[in-house]
């Protein structure tokens, strides 16, 4: 078994030989607990029929962990200097293929039927960098792509929005659109010290499985998120407010707005944060006819 990567001794020892300097606008935080990065692969349970697909591999620390357990590894990665060391590092691997590009300009549907034909599962495990999380879930997820889901880690806030129950803080419309296409599910919390350099927050792992099926029916999936949006564009301002706001024509339609929210038994005055996601596609629906193409 090869040494890990992941280890503080081995990165510092790989960044010095490389000469490699953090970019900061490229959130690069590298993992130096090999523990960690097991754990992510048994909690996206990795193994030789997988297809993995990572997203920014770094110097390779998860790559590897992924390269040992998957049939194949397809990762992207932005930074050019990397390319490099990775070449050096995953050396041992002959299952992995680096792709340098940007994942949010890749086409995936592409580079899946290329490369990850011929494994019947496929898994996008990832350490995300924190400017382009979102972005970058949101790709994945709308472009339904053939994948059982994804297990990344990102900032600890973040992924408490992905989990998040209606009512609480954390919930808003990136909860609604995740669990729209995903089951949702924090892993496990991940100390900043643990990386280098080391980040101002903590990190948290969480696990995607993608649902079959959305767990509600919509007649407008264009209209669901827009008024999704629209809901949560001003976290004090009433429902209808917001609304009749931030919807295009809302103000036009304020009337119609409110009879909606009556004639379904939503109080006008509720804020966004409290309707569950059945809530919010009943009121799409009735609004598809108004806002709809």
């Amino acid at each position: 078994m090869y040494k890990d990567i992941a280890t503080p001794g081995r990165t510092k020892e790989i960044l010095e030989r490389y000469g490699f300097s953090f970019k900061k606008s490229l959130g690069q935080n590298f993992l130096i607990d090999a523990n960690i990065l097991r754990k992510i692969v048994d909690v996206a349970d990795i193994s030789p029929d997988t297809g993995a697909i990572e997203i920014g591999p770094g110097i390779g620390a998860l790559t590897e962990q992924l390269a040992r357990r998957a049939k194949k590894v397809v990762a992207f990665e932005i930074d050019g200097r990397l390319l490099p060391i990775l070449a050096d590092t995953l050396s041992p691997y002959d299952n992995v293929r680096i792709f340098h590009q940007d994942v949010l300009k890749a086409d995936l549907h592409a580079v899946i039927a290329e490369e990850l034909a011929d494994v019947s599962d496929r898994m996008v495990v990832a350490n995300l960098p924190y400017y382009v999380t979102t972005p970058i879930i949101m790709k994945l997820l709308t472009e339904r792509l053939p994948i059982r889901g994804m297990v990344v880690m990102l900032q600890k806030e973040v992924a408490d929005r992905l989990a998040a129950k209606p009512g609480t803080k954390d919930y808003g419309s990136l909860t609604i659109a995740v669990q729209y296409y995903t089951e949702a599910e924090v892993i496990m919390t991940v100390p900043r010290t643990v990386f280098m350099p080391q980040p101002n927050v903590d990190s948290a792992v969480i696990r995607l499985v993608k649902r079959q099926h959305p767990p509600v029916v919509v007649d407008d999936e264009g209209v669901f998120f827009q008024v999704v949006r629209a809901s949560f564009a001003q976290r004090r301002k009433t429902l209808f407010n917001n609304l009749t706001n931030n919807l295009p024509g809302g103000k036009e339609n304020k009337e119609q707005i409110e009879r909606v929210l009556v004639a379904l038994g939503i109080d006008p005055r509720r804020r966004g944060e409290t309707l569950d996601i059945a809530e919010f596609a009943s009121l799409s629906n009735a609004l598809a006819p108004l806002f709809g193409k």
